[in-house]
């Protein structure tokens, strides 16, 4: 802990590829100015569909080894971001994939739609008190589409925020934490109905793309009316990382920028200004933060080694 460095940001995933997608773009741009980037996923992505045929064996009703083969693509994709910090939440394979709402996979044993929140969350709380950081990225409380392991991320990412901070829980797992700032993934309307406009000219275009259909504005996790917006992170100087680490998940994504498909041939825009909702913590007037860690000023070794200085 000794070169822990000043800005230390934590991110909870669901699983392999939410990362690129949602904040590749702000990993790169964090991990290359010197903070401590944390990414914790919370599944293998075992029950994700496969796009490249050559790989379609992987698929959970085959030989169902897509998750470890995604372990792989997620190194792979860290590597482009300049991230050198990820964990699996309790592990690779604690918790599985538990697949589209509603399916039967959601009740499978090790699901983790199925986990105990706090069981899991004592997981994260480790990590956090490990780290330390002073922002932490999740989703918010419909996981960004309904997924049943994105919506489980944001109970673990919330209430292990709660649990770091409070001393009297397991302090065996080190000594408390808390967690000065608390981002949900978010997409401005304006922006995303601007950008699908701009796909469906390029659409229109033959031979200009090689994508034939344009998801909607409906499919898109995360969107909302821009005043609930709080903060943009500019990172086109990062796009080549991003647009890298996704297509790093060949499995689940092909990319042919400044658009994306997944499994469902959809494309959608490929954002690298990326978009947050401030929901714990304090923020200095109205206007849009450009800074995760605005207002924050960075601990000393001393009081981050001692758990004061909160």
């Amino acid at each position: 802990m000794t070169d822990l460095p000043a800005r230390r940001l934590l991110l909870v995933h669901a699983h392999p590829d939410d990362e690129s997608i949602n904040n590749g773009a702000t990993m790169a741009k964090y991990a290359a100015e010197g903070a401590r980037v944390t990414l914790v996923t919370c599944t293998l992505g075992e029950e994700g569909e496969v796009i490249p045929p050559h790989l379609a064996h992987l698929a959970p009703d085959r030989d169902d080894a897509l998750g470890p083969y995604r372990v792989g693509e997620l190194a792979e994709a860290m590597k482009e971001l300049g991230v050198t910090d990820h964990r699996f939440l309790g592990g690779p394979g604690r918790y599985r994939d538990s697949g589209m709402m509603g399916v039967e996979q959601n009740e499978r044993p090790g699901a983790f739609w199925s986990a105990d929140v706090d069981e899991a969350a004592a997981h994260l709380v480790a990590v956090v008190r490990e780290v330390r950081p002073q922002v932490l990225v999740t989703y918010d409380p419909n996981g960004g589409y309904g997924h049943p392991d994105h919506i489980q991320a944001h109970r673990v990412g919330m209430r292990a925020v709660d649990l770091a901070a409070d001393p009297g829980f397991r302090p065996d797992l080190g000594a408390s934490w808390e967690i000065d700032k608390v981002y949900w993934n978010r997409v401005p309307r304006a922006v995303i109905v601007e950008g699908f406009a701009r796909l469906r000219r390029d659409l229109a275009e033959p031979g200009r793309l090689p994508f034939e259909r344009a998801a909607d504005v409906t499919d898109v996790p995360g969107v909302v009316d821009d005043h609930v917006v709080t903060t943009e992170i500019d990172g086109t100087g990062f796009a080549a990382a991003k647009a890298a680490a996704m297509r790093a998940h060949a499995t689940q994504i092909e990319v042919a920028e400044p658009y994306f498909v997944l499994s469902n041939e959809l494309a959608q825009p490929l954002f690298t200004t990326e978009y947050y909702e401030l929901v714990r913590g304090g923020r200095e007037g109205g206007s849009r933060e450009s800074d995760l860690f605005e207002g924050i000023s960075g601990r000393s070794f001393e009081e981050v080694q001692n758990g004061t200085g909160l």
